[in-house]
């Protein structure tokens, strides 16, 4: 059945669009796009791994400066924070990119522009979502808009991998006036998530005496044989694909090519576990860690020498979360995307952006970017931004943010 918006927002969204000063900054955000694509490209030659985001950082607190923002700062986390106060009666919202890329502090960063692209791991992921932070900044002043609620600009910090979104956790942690949250994650106008997919990521070491491959044999049980066994009992587990569950031994890691003949005294996994619903997720790491248990028993039980342990340090942790499909953020951006000329958007409804800290911690909240008719090869050497209609990537993450915050021609759809 086709998306249905309600009449609430959908006039709401027709007073927002028929302002004079709408269709101007959106007009702006057309003229702007080689200069925000140059922004883009400056702050993507810029190494950015997560927890190593201090150079762009500081680069990105310049820029929001320069665009007039008011308490312009680093906060305690190294997130970059901007503020663009309204008028008063509307309400709170974030709109952030964050600033982490997934690839290592020495990776050659050269821009490639050909058929249409522009090719640099960064480019998209999620150099493009904190430059449409900034398109918006500029298309506010240059249009003169005045929003009721205040805006947070944020650039995020410790999204990917073992950031675990960290960085958004602790500014909504520590932003209580929040009262909606906007992330723009990549490019593109016609995606929208809206729900959380919870993850948990562990390590486990099996620990042992370890010994001679021959001559300690039958003598100690093995802590490699012991992971072995819980990896076997783990590759059998059967999950629900509705609501959408998943695992995955990770890496395995023990001896060395020296210790070859070697019965090694520690032997280590790692796995991560993803469900869009935390009691699934919860249900899986029991059955995790049961399996675990069983294969240290049986280990140690097969030799009978001495006792096969384990120990565990905690990776992440980002919980699952659920929003009504109809919520009047979610129809906002189905609107916005609608009106930009994506006649079906994708709703998806569960990812791992900073979106989940944002319903984590009870806000309306939704994660823009994403094209569907192109592969952005992101998280990739390949990694590539299609540089014809960029500009609506920006516009939705505009309109969406003036829908939230409220302004003159149109009171906030937030509840």
């Amino acid at each position: 059945m086709k998306y249905q918006v309600s009449d609430n927002v959908k006039a709401k969204f027709e007073a927002l669009t028929a302002c004079e000063k709408t269709v101007k900054a959106l007009d702006f955000m057309k003229e702007d796009n080689d200069n925000i694509i140059d922004k883009q490209i400056e702050l993507t030659l810029i190494p950015a791994p997560t927890f190593q985001e201090q150079k762009k950082a500081a680069r990105l607190l310049e820029m929001f400066k320069e665009e007039g923002l008011s308490d312009c700062h680093i906060d305690d986390y190294g997130n970059v924070v901007g503020i663009r106060k309204g008028t008063g009666g509307g309400k709170t919202v974030l709109v952030e990119g964050h600033m982490d890329t997934v690839f290592p502090i020495d990776t050659k960063l050269e821009i490639i522009k050909e058929d249409g692209f522009i090719k640099c791991p960064g480019i998209c992921d999620d150099t493009r979502g904190v430059a449409s932070v900034l398109s918006t900044i500029r298309a506010l002043n240059a249009a003169g808009i005045e929003t009721k609620g205040d805006i947070h600009f944020v650039g995020t910090v410790q999204e990917e991998g073992t950031g675990a979104l960290k960085g958004m956790q602790y500014y909504v942690q520590h932003h209580p006036e929040l009262q909606a949250s906007i992330s723009v994650d990549g490019d593109g106008y016609q995606s929208i998530t809206y729900e959380a997919t919870g993850i948990q990521t562990y390590e486990v070491s099996f620990h042992g005496i370890g010994g001679h491959a021959c001559g300690a044999f039958a003598k100690v049980a093995n802590p490699i044989h012991a992971a072995g066994r819980a990896i076997a009992k783990i590759s059998e587990f059967e999950v629900p694909k509705e609501p959408m569950t998943t695992f995955a031994i990770t890496n395995l890691e023990a001896g060395s090519i020296e210790s070859v003949h070697a019965i090694v005294k520690e032997a280590k996994i790692r796995f991560n576990f993803r469900s869009n619903s935390q009691v699934e997720l919860e249900k899986l790491r029991d059955r995790i860690f049961g399996a675990i248990e069983e294969a240290c028993k049986e280990e140690t039980d097969r030799w009978g020498m001495d006792t096969i342990t384990y120990s565990v340090k905690h990776i992440c942790d980002v919980n699952a979360g659920n929003q009504d499909s109809h919520a009047p953020i979610v129809e906002g951006a189905m609107i916005a995307s609608n009106y930009l000329g994506c006649e079906e958007p994708e709703l998806g409804n569960g990812g791992s952006t900073n979106c989940n800290r944002a319903l984590e911690a009870g806000l309306p909240a939704v994660c823009l970017g994403g094209g569907m008719d192109y592969d952005s090869k992101c998280h990739t050497l390949e990694e590539q931004f299609r540089i014809a209609d960029a500009y609506k990537g920006c516009q939705i993450t505009l309109l969406l943010a003036l829908l939230c915050a409220g302004t003159d021609a149109a009171d906030s759809i937030i509840e």
